[in-house]
C-alpha cells in the first residue's frame, strides 16, 4: 500500500454554539490541513497518483472555507464548524474528485484540520479499499 500527503491552509472565523466556553465567542483560526491518499499500486510511470492533481482538488474545497464565517454555511447550520466536523466537511468534498482522477487506483484515506500547533482533529474512512 503507497501513502501520499499533502498539506495546505485556510483562514476563517467560526464560534461553537452551546460550548458554554471561551469557544463559543466569535473567533477565528489559521488551520493547517493534510490530506492523505492511498494507493495498491502504481501506474505505468510509477506513480500511485500525481501531488499536483491531489493539492489542486484540496485547494479548491478549502478556498470553500478560506476567509468566511463557517456558521453562516449551509453544511455549519446545523453542526457546530468543530475541527472534528471541517475534517469530515473536506473529506466528503475531497474524496469523489480524488477517485476520479486516479481512475479508482487511490482513493482519499484521511484529512487532518489543525486549528493551532497543538491541536487537530482526524477523519478517517474505514473504506480504502
Amino acid at each position: 500500500m503507497y501513502e501520499l500527503k499533502v498539506t495546505s491552509h485556510f483562514a476563517a472565523a467560526h464560534n461553537l454554539r452551546e460550548f458554554y466556553g471561551r469557544c463559543e465567542n466569535l473567533h477565528g483560526h489559521n488551520w493547517f490541513v493534510e490530506a492523505v491518499v492511498k494507493a495498491k499500486e502504481l501506474d505505468k510511470i510509477g506513480l500511485a497518483m500525481d501531488f499536483g492533481v491531489i493539492k489542486k482538488n484540496l485547494n479548491a474545497v478549502l478556498d470553500e472555507l478560506d476567509h468566511q464565517y463557517l456558521n453562516e454555511k449551509d453544511e455549519f447550520k446545523v453542526h457546530n464548524p468543530s475541527s472534528e466536523n471541517i475534517a469530515k466537511f473536506i473529506f466528503d468534498r475531497l474524496a469523489p474528485p480524488i477517485a476520479a482522477a486516479s481512475e479508482g487506483r487511490a482513493k482519499l484515506y484521511s484529512v487532518s484540520a489543525w486549528e493551532s500547533d497543538n491541536a487537530c482533529a482526524k477523519y478517517v474512512t474505514d473504506e480504502v479499499f
